[in-house]
């Protein structure tokens, strides 16, 4: 069977431009989370006024046509394809065999919205040709697969919040299978708007520590009430280790393992018992061929849900066992927020970072840890991992729907 590889990694975040400066503010425990520069609050009514943005503005780094045909997911996309694209090495491959699989759980709301506000206010004359082919949420796949001049297809996976996990880990079956040599895969989203607050507040998702925004994201603590909204992409560039050996690239892990599951239950709510997320995770490990005992680290889903993250402990529990108290358990939305559709893709470098540097990067906003945790969280500073030897680690994602998507990845 085919080895996957990391060979390149690219984002833009509300940690960071880039990936260094996103990895660089993570390991410090920074926030990305701050209070809108705007009066959407107080002119539509709405009871969250917070929310984690890019730290460097699209405009500062794509020209204006780039920014007036494509919406923010599309361009966010362009920007950590780019970086993940030369972080390669601008890889020489047959465009036949060069695929990506960019994906969105929302796609171009800023587009759609913007649309029917002219409609609405200007008339149906004024509206832009180009809003259909900006709005699809499928727009940050095919930009990229222009961008790279990719020919072997262009796939996005639209499943809410696990969106760019399931993205890597349809990369990984490209490869695996013989379909693509090279594949670009991540998630974007831009979905700060005030009409996607709204809704997840109206759900009662969102935290409303209006007060405190950068203390509103506490996975694992008693006192969390909901996630914070982010932003932004990350993409990597993965390859058949051949592939990538035969060209002299620097090899930043491997992609051992893929596990999907779907619950079942309810359109956004997880399954109390957590047997979709468990499952998911077993196949990962099952098909990267380790056990528990291989595992040094998970980066959680940990959205800082009231609900949602004890039923990932439990399940982290139950896949790890005994061997659970040796695994270091990290919750990185704490400061970047919930980047939806492109969480799976920035926590997966996250954890690709932290095996490749042996350090698991902070939570952080954890003061009252959940009394029933039982699992070893990394708070505040980050935490040495193994200095020696080969090291695994897993990334969970999961979304409304039901989805659920684990991701074994390992050193180089």
């Amino acid at each position: 069977m085919t080895n996957v590889v990391i060979t390149g990694l690219g984002a833009t975040t509300p940690l960071g431009g880039d990936v260094p400066t996103t990895w660089q503010n993570a390991l410090a425990g920074k926030s990305g989370v701050r209070t809108l520069d705007n009066d959407w609050a107080e002119k539509y009514g709405m009871s969250v006024n917070f929310a984690a943005q890019l730290a460097v503005p699209l405009n500062e780094v794509l020209t204006r046509p780039e920014t007036k045909r494509m919406d923010p997911s599309a361009q966010m996309a362009i920007v950590a394809t780019r970086e993940a694209w030369a972080d390669a090495g601008t890889p020489a491959v047959d465009p036949e065999r060069l695929a990506t699989v960019v994906s969105s759980g929302i796609g171009g709301v800023w587009t759609m919205l913007d649309a029917w506000d002219t409609v609405r206010e200007r008339g149906a004359s004024r509206v832009l040709p180009l809003s259909v082919p900006m709005l699809m949420p499928n727009s940050p796949t095919a930009y990229v697969s222009l961008e790279l001049g990719a020919r072997g297809g262009a796939h996005s996976a639209v499943s809410a919040c696990a969106s760019g996990a399931e993205a890597i880990g349809m990369a990984f079956d490209l490869i695996r299978y013989g379909r693509a040599d090279v594949v670009a895969a991540g998630g974007t989203e831009a979905a700060i708007h005030p009409l996607p607050i709204s809704t997840f507040a109206a759900m009662k998702a969102l935290s409303k520590r209006t007060d405190n925004p950068e203390g509103a994201s506490r996975p694992y603590d008693v006192t969390r009430d909901g996630f914070v909204m982010g932003e932004g992409a990350a993409v990597m560039v993965l390859e058949s280790e051949e592939h990538a050996v035969a060209r002299g690239a620097h090899i930043y892990g491997r992609l051992l393992g893929v596990g999907m599951t779907s619950d079942a239950y309810h359109i956004a709510a997880p399954d109390p018992e957590g047997a979709g997320q468990t499952r998911a995770m077993q196949l990962a490990l099952d098909g990267a061929g380790l056990t528990a005992r291989d595992i040094v680290h998970v980066n959680g889903h940990a959205t800082s849900t009231p609900v949602g993250d004890m039923i990932e402990a439990r399940g982290i529990r139950s896949v790890l066992g005994t061997h659970s108290d040796g695994v270091l358990l990290s919750a990185t939305k704490s400061m970047t927020g919930h980047l939806l559709g492109g969480a799976g893709a920035l926590e997966s470098i996250f954890t690709i970072k932290a095996l490749g540097d042996r350090k698991a990067p902070p939570t952080i906003n954890v003061t009252q840890p959940e009394p029933e945790l039982a699992l070893d969280l990394v708070r505040d500073v980050p935490r040495d991992l193994p200095a020696s030897g080969q090291l695994a680690a897993i990334n969970n994602s999961f979304g409304f729907g039901g989805h659920n998507v684990a991701l074994v990845f390992g050193t180089a």
